[in-house]
Parts: C-alpha cells; sequence; structure tokens
C-alpha cells in the first residue's frame, strides 16, 4: 500500500493565475493540519506538498477549494467484483481511501460500484486495482463496449458457479442431516458424514476461507471471516472427535460430532447470496430500462438522398436521419420533415403522446408513434437528455444517505465485536457449564459467528435507495442524490416560483376590447406586434396569426419600459401602456378604464393600441396557471406542508395568482436575493424547506433550499443547482416526490429493523442465554437460515417499493 509518509505530492492547480494566487494558496496550505512543507509553483501550475498521512491530501484540496481555486481531479465509477458483505464494502472503501492521490471513494455495496474522485497525476485505475486486488476483491477499470459486455458475461459465470456451488451443497447436506438426526449410531456414521461435509466445506465453501485469510493479512474481518470461523472450527473439532474418540470418552463425555451443521451453514449462506444476487439485480430494472430505450441501429439519408442503416455509435451531428412508425429516436434533434405523435412517457412522465412538427425537438429514447418523419441529430453519445438521466439516475443510486453513514459506522465494527461475543460465549460455557461446557460452548461459538453476518445490514439502505431513485425516475422525477430522497419527506416549509412554475411561463392573449375593430386595426396592430421581440408582442401577434395579414408598417421605434410606436399611411399608432397614451395626448374612456381594472384583478396585464387620436383597443395578457396547479397545491396543503409563493412580478398580478391557486403567503416584486433570504428566514425558524423554481433568478434559492427541485423547461442553470428535477411542467409531481422520499425512508426503516431484530434477537440465543431457563440452545443450522433469510427479507422489502402508489 502506498502511503504519502515520505512522498511528495504534487496537486495540479486550477484557477491559479497569478502571483497573488500562488500566495493566497501557500498560505492555506500552511494552515492545514498534517502538511509538514508546502510550495506553491505557478508556472508549473502546481503545489508541492508532503503530508504526514493520505487522509490529509482531501483536506489540502478542501482548503484549495475554499479559497475559490481548485485541484484538477477526476470522478469516475468502477464496478467491483467479489464483495460479499457490507464489511466487504468498508474494506474497499478504506483500501481506495488509503492510496496516495484519492480524495473520495464511495462504495455501494447494492450496485456493486465505487466511485472514486482521484488525481490522476499521482494514482492512477491501475493502481487502484492492484490495491483492491491483495484484499481479496476486483476492480473493473476497462470501459469500452467490449469490456462492458465481458464483466456482463463474467457476472453470469459467477452466478452460474454460485447456483451449482449451492445445488450441490444442498444435495449433499440432505444426507448428512438425515443421518444426524436419525442414524447417528449407526456403523461408520461419523466417517460417512466426514466424506460427505469435506467437498462442501473444501470444494464449495472454500472462498469463504481464502476471502477470510486476504482479509486477516490485512488485519481486517469481514462476513467471510465468521463463516470460515464458525464453520472451520466446527469442522476440525468433529474430524478431531472422529479420529479420538476416546479423548472425550475416557472424560465420560460423548464425543459430538457437527458435520451436518457445517454442510447445513455453507448450503443455507450460499443459497441466500444465490437469491440475495437475483434480488439485486431487479432493483437496478429502471436503469436497464432507460438503457433499453436507445436503438442499436439508425437510418441516415446520405447527401444523394439514399438511406443507410448504421450502428448508432457513428451518428454525427447534423446527420439527417429516417424515423419509421413505431421506432425508437436514436438521439436529440430538431424534425425537419413530417410529422407524427411521439410517446415521451418514459422521460417525462407525461402519457399522452407530443405531436412533433418541423422545428419541434425529439429527444433520444422516445417513441415514434404514427408518421414518419426526418430530423438533424443536434446531441448524441453522452450527450444526450437520455444519457445525462441515465447518468444522474446511476449517480444518485451509487449515493449515500446520512443514515447509511451510520450504517456504514456500525458494519465497521460489527465483526470484531461479534467475534469478541464469541468468544466470550465459549469461555463463559467452557468455565461455567459443567463437564459439557466445552462442547457447547463450542456451539455457542459456532451459532453466535454464523447468525451475526452483517449482510442485510449492508443491504438495508442501498437497496431501498437504489429502488426509489428508479421509481422517482420512471414517473418523471430525476433524484440526483439519496440525501434529497431522504430528507424530501420533512419538509414542512415550499416556496413556489410563479412563472413557470405556478404558471405556464408563455404569455397569452385572453380578451381583446376592440373600440374600432375592422381588418385595417388588426392588420396594423398584428404587424406592429410581430416586427418586437417583447414576449407580450409575441401573444399578441400569435393571438392575431390567424385573422390578420401582415402590412407595411414604418418608423418603428421601441419606447424601453412602455411600448412601441410605428407609422402606416402617414397616420402614428401607439401600443403600450395608459403612462404611453397619457404622455402622446390619448385619454382612457371611462368603458376602457372600468375593462382594464377589471382584467388586471384576474391577474392580466393590459396593453393599449391607439392612434393620434383615440384608443383603439385594449389588449388583456395572462401567464396562465396549469392546470394541475391549484391541486398541487390543495395535496400540499394536506400533506401539512406550508406553502409560500415568491415572484419579481407586480403585486396584483402576484395576489391574482395567488388566490386562483389558494396561497395564503406570498410576495411580489421579489429579487432573486430576495428568495434565498427568505429561505434562509424559514430555516431559521427550524422549518425543512423545499424551494421549486425554473428559472437562473431561483438558482441561488435553490441552492439555500434543504431539498431544491427544478423543472426540466426551465434553464439548465436551475437543473444544475437543484438536487431533484421533474421533467414535465406538471406541479403535482411535487407531492409525488414527497411521498417517493416518505415510502423509500419507511422501507429503509424496515429494512433496519428487520437487519437488526435477527442480530439483537439470534446473538444472545446463539450464546445461550435461555439455556439456564428452558435448557435451549440455538442449532448452528437454524442460525445460518436466519441469517440468509434476514439479507432475502430486507431486499424483497425494498422491491416492494416497485409497486407502491406515488
Amino acid at each position: 500500500m502506498k502511503t504519502t509518509s515520505s512522498t511528495l505530492i504534487e496537486l495540479p492547480l486550477a484557477g491559479v493565475e497569478s502571483e497573488h494566487c500562488a500566495l493566497i494558496v501557500d498560505k492555506g496550505l500552511s494552515k492545514v493540519a498534517g502538511v509538514t512543507s508546502h510550495k506553491v509553483e505557478l508556472n508549473n501550475q502546481k503545489a508541492i506538498i508532503t503530508a504526514k498521512d493520505a487522509e490529509t491530501i482531501p483536506q489540502a484540496i478542501q482548503a484549495i477549494r475554499n479559497l475559490g481555486y481548485d485541484v484538477e481531479t477526476v470522478k469516475q465509477t468502477f464496478p467491483v467484483t467479489g464483495m460479499t458483505c457490507a464489511s466487504c464494502a468498508i474494506s474497499t472503501e478504506s483500501m481506495i481511501k488509503a492510496q496516495a492521490g484519492v480524495v473520495d471513494a464511495i462504495v455501494n455495496y447494492a450496485s456493486q460500484t465505487v466511485k472514486v474522485e482521484y488525481i490522476p497525476t499521482i494514482v492512477t485505475p491501475q493502481d487502484l486495482k492492484s490495491s483492491i486486488q491483495s484484499i481479496g476483491y476486483d476492480l473493473i477499470i476497462e470501459e469500452s463496449a467490449d469490456a462492458k459486455d465481458a464483466l456482463a458475461e463474467v457476472h453470469r459465470q459467477r452466478l452460474q458457479e454460485l447456483k451449482k456451488k449451492t445445488i450441490w451443497s444442498v444435495v449433499l447436506s440432505i444426507p448428512l442431516v438425515v443421518i444426524g438426526m436419525f442414524f447417528m449410531n449407526m456403523s461408520y456414521a461419523n466417517y460417512i458424514m466426514w466424506a460427505l461435509a469435506t467437498p462442501i466445506i473444501v470444494g464449495f465453501g472454500r472462498q469463504f476461507f481464502i476471502n477470510a485469510w486476504k482479509q486477516a493479512r490485512h488485519r481486517s474481518a469481514n462476513m467471510d471471516t465468521l463463516v470460515a470461523l464458525s464453520t472451520g472450527i466446527a469442522y476440525l473439532f468433529s474430524v478431531f472427535n472422529t479420529l479420538n474418540p476416546d479423548f472425550w470418552q475416557s472424560r465420560g463425555l460423548h464425543a459430538h460430532v457437527y458435520f451436518e451443521a457445517v454442510g447445513v451453514v455453507i448450503a443455507f449462506i450460499l443459497l441466500g447470496k444465490l437469491l440475495e444476487e437475483r434480488a439485486k439485480a431487479s432493483t437496478s430494472s429502471a436503469i436497464k430500462k432507460l438503457m433499453g430505450l436507445q436503438p442499436k441501429t439508425v437510418t441516415i439519408i446520405h447527401h444523394g438522398g439514399h438511406m443507410v442503416e448504421m450502428p448508432i455509435e457513428k451518428v454525427r451531428v447534423g446527420d439527417v436521419i429516417v424515423i419509421k412508425p413505431g421506432e425508437k429516436i436514436p438521439v436529440d434533434g430538431t424534425v425537419e420533415n413530417g410529422e407524427s405523435y411521439v410517446d415521451e412517457s418514459m422521460i417525462s412522465g407525461e402519457p399522452v403522446p407530443v405531436a412533433k412538427q418541423s422545428g419541434a425537438k425529439v429527444f433520444a429514447g422516445t417513441i415514434n408513434q404514427k408518421g414518419s418523419f426526418q430530423f438533424k441529430a443536434e446531441k448524441v453519445g453522452g450527450e444526450t437528455l437520455l444519457a445525462h438521466i441515465i447518468k444522474m439516475v446511476q449517480d444518485a443510486q451509487g449515493s449515500k444517505a446520512p443514515v447509511q453513514k451510520l450504517v456504514d459506522k456500525i458494519a465497521g465494527i460489527f465483526v470484531p465485536i461479534v467475534i469478541a461475543v464469541a468468544i466470550l460465549s465459549f469461555g463463559a460455557w467452557a468455565i461455567l457449564g459443567g463437564e459439557n461446557g466445552v462442547t457447547q460452548g463450542l456451539m455457542a461459538l459456532v451459532t453466535v459467528l454464523v447468525i451475526a453476518c452483517p449482510c442485510a445490514l449492508g443491504l438495508a439502505t442501498p437497496t431501498a435507495i437504489m429502488v426509489g431513485v428508479g421509481k422517482g425516475a420512471e414517473h418523471g422525477i430525476l433524484i440526483k442524490d439519496a440525501e434529497s430522497l431522504e430528507l424530501a419527506h420533512q419538509i414542512n416549509a415550499i416556496v413556489l416560483d410563479k412563472t413557470g412554475t405556478i404558471t405556464e411561463g408563455q404569455p397569452q392573449v385572453t380578451d381583446i376590447l376592440w373600440l374600432q375593430e375592422g381588418a385595417k386595426s388588426r392588420n396594423v396592430l398584428y404587424s406592429i406586434e410581430r416586427s418586437s421581440e417583447h414576449p407580450l408582442a409575441e401573444a399578441v401577434a400569435d393571438y392575431l396569426g390567424g385573422v390578420a395579414k401582415r402590412v407595411d408598417v414604418t418608423n418603428i421605434q421601441s419606447i424601453t419600459g412602455a411600448g412601441i410606436s410605428a407609422s402606416y399611411n402617414s397616420s402614428t399608432y401607439l401600443i403600450g401602456t395608459e403612462k404611453l397614451l397619457y404622455q402622446n395626448g390619448v385619454l382612457l374612456t371611462d368603458l376602457v378604464k372600468s375593462w382594464s381594472e377589471q382584467k388586471r384583478a384576474q391577474a392580466n396585464t393590459v396593453i393599449f393600441f391607439a392612434n393620434h387620436q383615440t384608443v383603439l383597443a385594449a389588449v388583456a395578457i395572462a401567464d396562465t396557471i396549469k392546470p394541475s396547479s391549484v391541486a398541487a397545491v390543495r395535496q400540499l396543503k394536506d400533506m401539512g406542508v406550508e406553502v409560500y409563493m415568491f415572484t419579481g412580478d407586480n403585486q396584483q398580478t402576484a395576489a391574482a395568482v395567488a388566490k386562483q391557486v389558494g396561497i395564503k403567503q406570498y410576495k411580489a416584486e421579489a429579487l432573486p436575493q430576495d428568495k434565498a433570504d427568505f429561505v434562509k428566514q424559514l430555516q431559521a425558524k427550524g422549518k425543512m424547506v423545499g424551494m421549486v423554481g425554473d428559472g437562473i433568478n431561483d438558482s441561488q434559492a435553490l441552492a439555500q433550499a434543504d431539498v431544491s427541485i427544478a423543472m426540466a423547461k426551465g434553464s439548465d442553470i436551475a437543473m444544475d443547482v437543484a438536487k431533484m428535477t421533474l421533467m414535465t411542467s406538471d406541479l403535482a409531481r411535487i407531492p409525488a416526490a414527497l411521498k417517493l422520499s416518505k415510502q423509500t425512508v419507511r422501507t429503509i426503516r424496515q429494512n433496519l429493523f428487520w437487519a437488526f431484530i435477527y442480530n439483537i434477537i439470534g446473538i444472545p440465543i446463539a450464546a445461550g442465554v435461555l439455556y439456564p431457563f428452558n435448557g435451549f440452545l440455538l442449532d448452528p443450522m437454524i442460525a445460518g437460515a436466519a441469517m440468509a433469510l434476514s439479507s432475502v427479507s430486507v431486499v424483497a422489502n425494498s422491491l416492494r417499493l416497485k409497486v407502491a402508489k406515488v
């Protein structure tokens, strides 16, 4: 193992662009405990430090990042093979973290992966692989498609091998149990059982001893250690008694053998592992479904117009792709020709197919319904929306919930404690157990070691998180990390942005009051608004698009904050606010004033269209409320969540929108800082605050909130900051996300209960606490079955999440 005690570590720096910057970093490093010497080289963009131990490196990197600079690191996820329990995951994680150059490592036992952040100039994936191999596991560092196929083949072969070992162990264990229970006094019974038990322990259970030995060489222990110790001691004790029965009989004791216990314990443990492997494979089905959405071949139109089918890996940006009815769309792009309906439910969660015409965006993984069309590829490979979703789900499934960190600590000290309890049990029985004390103490030692496997403990949280994150992805709720999933159900105050979150975010004309309606007025209004890029002007132009035609307007002038003016046939026309008209000598009639007030009270923005003498029309425009917003707010209130609305819009509009959706607490004309400050105020009152937004102006508040939720149709920045993203504009997904969080946390708690209850009840009974009262001693075979059952029950309970309603 590498250590940093006598090695100079070179940290590649980013953002250090001047001597002043270098001085700041150098000064910052001087305050890191464990850094014995340091030097920053501006020209080489690196810091050279000497550290006392490997743990100092991450601290030094964090210190540099806290100063506003960065250390160039790589984050990569590698599959790990050979892990059999939570203690294996702890050992793997500790070994990788101990390597110089590794900033952080998180092992996910359920998905059999490790996510490593490392400095590539100091440590390489091959170094990590070698270190892991030294303790009996392996790291798959190859990334090609062939390597992935090879890895899948390795998993398949291991599952087949495990299946064979399990079947043969069970086959040999059956006669062992029959002889041990009913024919133990027949001739040569012990020798027959010895012959049957030996292939099980030496052949099918050999891996337990190999792994335990590798762990022992590094002064650590895991579940394999418990199995190897328990079955190994029982086997050697039985062999001794078979060969030397007189040793005990001369002392007035019966020479018991436990070959049947050895065989059955190993058979049960192998059976439990087989069931566990099959169940774990099922927890990641969401990822497999997403990956299966992408077709392997595409049809491309070449410049000559002929079509060519080729592998999806060869598609490049700019290629024109043909999609036929029923085909899956391979990459992201824009429709150029044709039209159809596309099922986007696997990405957006929306069940209704979406119409696609020329200019519409299409996304990889969605399914064409009827009709065919051609589209130009714009994002391929890892850049597609589907690829980002898959990566986000994988990262979330690999992340650790806060409760898992506690479980990891418990699992890390669990095995040594169990070994100590087993030895104490043996000692107590040997001293206080009378003439059969040694024999019964040996049984107690074996049983304690068998029943105490921490497998279920290691599976309790990650399997629930994997299923929960996968279920969220299937319902259009993308969750970035496990912490958000664990915290979301605790939200008791939620702040909603208005535009784009509660409302559609796209202004639309709701009504027009014509005072002089005619083709000329409509055409002039349409033509002037069509020349403007203002969102309100676009709404008017879209509204009139079907009934008006364009005429030649001239002298178009935009008046900032007021409106626009233009000329047509020597007449001047104005479109804008009441103030604009007033400044140009045009007054509103009582009818127009009354109509305007009425529309404003309904959350409409009103603009006016006038010539140089009089008002020709008044137009009411509103950002309409999403159909699901009212029901979503009501559901949140029913769940006990205080709902707030913040918007940069004016007071009148904010009040009207808040009233329509049933929100009593709102703030209008709010700046981005106001939203973040308000989130802080709620947090200061002890609230668990959720923030929902879609714009760049919401990013600050999203970052401040305990749980942040972005709308996928908003800005990329908001989605980057938020820990959850709703793939639809449907606000009803928020109560669904909170419900999913509650179900996942409840499943984790149930899993931990099942993981602990077997040990809490089983270990004292296995040690023999009931014997003084009723003479009961737990059989090692029952202990083996209980241990296997605990893992299976935990995984099965997590899989129940799949059918829960959200």
